[in-house]
């Protein structure tokens, strides 16, 4: 049951204004925390696993460990091997074991022969003591009740239900949650660097992958031999000036939301919906699945708020996935349950969504007023129509809408980076920018390469997230400077987007392998962040 907002929302507010975003001076570190000694052994497939301890402290570095899950490939050309390439998953929530494991085989080859293929699951995540804010049940409940459209009140009962969050989360997570913000993270990764007798780190991180590395370049801007940061986080908006972070990713997916109703609306007979007027079916749909939810073949409920859920994630794929949108759209009007966006999200997907909500809650300083929260989310809602209001208005889950949890979360951000992102005097690093990004907006990608003491811009123009295994041009220009550290000439672009196929396909045209069509089949959100 909800605690009144008066009692729980106005209170945890106070804690924010009392100090949580406050930046408090780190006591003097004694001794540097012990390298972890990593035992491996073979864990199938050729991989080999083994845990890590690290500090859950840094201010007490020589106190407390906590144990992170790593695995490993060997290079295939031991003779030419030049070091362990580090991979990190989007998120915050994905798991850096699956993203391995999942993805090794469609690396390029020259990759693959030239490093050990290294990841791990961070602090909080996966098999890294995975913290639990809401239980299964608890969460099924939130989401099978949001709504499409959210009615006009949708506001204050929003606040409670993310005061009841923070409390769950402080409740079953308490003594991890001030532990798992990216500073901390980035320091993880220098131990396990040292761990693996690497001199300087070689990485690749998509999506919030590329924020831990910009902050471990910040941090350690010597230790960096190549780091590629592809759909990247603009970090000085993203830790402290949250609210435009939010906002510009708002605006980005509906965007991307409204490129592709115009192309369904331009060729109805490739797309299959809308009956002429796509805009006015959508809204529509939305309507209607809140008024009369599907049920699945699992026996829960599909309404407007699963719709746009799953639209959110899958509309990262970009334009080839366009014809398979509109047929499950088509479906859905249909009321058939076999369409994939009308999955509701599924425990799998807590065990991503629950760390993704706390950590940005520990990495961002939102101001404490509950005055400004709720002219921010409403502002949201309405500059963002399409998908907009059921995130602004729904229960904690992913990124953009984490406003009225974050706001509200009384606990210490211990483990917050707060700048700068400089990275004076690192080698250069690639960051990667997609001009269509519905999740990470490509003015992000500018601003960080501009942010970055040598950073170094590609563009992909395209639509979808990221660009590395979506493009060739880009997958090309990766490959080439992880392995022989050549940088693209300032200005380079890659335009090779895969366009629509005149009808959904079933295997992957060049460029790509429907990535995003096929988790939302599987109905596994923690796959956002494979290479596939």
């Amino acid at each position: 049951m909800l605690r009144p907002l008066k009692t729980v929302g106005a209170a945890a507010i106070a804690l924010v204004i009392a100090g949580a975003g406050a930046v408090q001076a780190a006591p003097a570190r004694t001794a540097p925390a012990p390298v972890p000694t990593l035992a491996w052994a073979d864990c199938q497939g050729g991989f080999e696993c083994a845990n890590a301890a690290v500090p859950l402290d840094y201010d007490d570095p020589q106190g407390t460990t906590i144990t992170l899950a790593v695995i490993r490939k060997k290079a295939t050309d031991q003779a030419e091997r030049k070091g362990t390439l580090f991979l990190q998953p989007g998120g915050p929530g994905n798991s850096g074991v699956d993203f391995v494991r999942n993805n090794y085989a469609d690396l390029p080859a020259d990759l693959r022969d030239s490093f050990d293929v290294f990841g791990y699951d961070v602090r909080g995540v996966g098999r890294s003591s995975p913290l639990q804010c809401w239980d299964d049940p608890t969460y099924t409940a939130a989401v099978t009740a949001a709504k499409g459209i959210p009615g006009p009140d949708a506001y204050e009962p929003a606040v409670r239900q993310a005061a009841a969050f923070d409390q769950a989360c402080q409740d079953n997570a308490g003594a991890l949650l001030p532990y798992v913000g990216t500073e901390y993270v980035a320091r993880d990764i220098d131990l396990l660097r040292q761990a693996l007798g690497e001199e300087q780190l070689t990485y690749y991180g998509r999506s919030f992958g590329s924020y831990i590395g910009t902050v471990y370049a910040s941090l350690f801007p010597e230790r960096v031999r190549a780091l590629a940061l592809d759909g990247a986080y603009d970090p000085e908006r993203y830790a402290n000036e949250p609210y435009a972070y939010d906002r510009i990713q708002y605006l980005a997916l509906d965007g991307a939301m409204s490129r592709f109703l115009d192309w369904c609306a331009a060729d109805q007979a490739t797309c299959g919906f809308g009956d002429g007027d796509p805009r006015a079916a959508f809204e529509k749909l939305k309507a209607d699945l809140d008024a009369n939810p599907v049920v699945t073949a699992s026996g829960g409920r599909a309404n407007g708020y699963t719709l746009v859920y799953r639209l959110m994630f899958n509309i990262n794929e970009g334009k080839v996935i366009w014809p398979a949108l509109g047929e499950a759209m088509r479906k859905a009007q249909l009321r058939d349950n076999t369409s994939f966006l009308l999955r509701p999200p599924s425990p799998a997907s807590f065990d991503f969504l629950g760390p993704n909500v706390v950590v940005e809650c520990v990495d961002k300083d939102y101001p404490g007023s509950a005055t400004r929260l709720k002219r921010e989310v409403t502002t949201n809602a309405r500059l963002a129509p399409l998908l907009g209001p059921a995130m602004a208005f729904g229960p904690p889950t992913y990124d953009h809408q984490h406003a009225t949890a974050c706001v509200q979360w009384p606990g210490a951000q211990v483990s917050r980076y707060g700048g700068p992102f400089e990275a004076e005097g690192s080698a250069p690093i690639l960051v990667l920018g997609t001009t269509g990004d519905p999740d990470t907006p490509y003015r992000d990608a500018v601003a960080l390469s501009r942010e970055l003491d040598n950073g170094r811009l590609l563009t992909f123009k395209a639509e979808g997230h990221t660009a590395f295994g979506r493009s060739a041009c880009a997958t090309d220009a990766v490959t080439a400077y992880l392995v022989d550290l050549k940088v693209p000439k300032r200005g380079a672009s890659c335009a090779d987007e895969t366009q629509p196929p005149s009808s959904t396909p079933t295997v992957a045209p060049s460029g790509t392998t429907l990535s995003e069509l096929r988790n939302g089949v599987s109905d596994r959100v923690e796959r956002i962040g494979t290479l596939r």
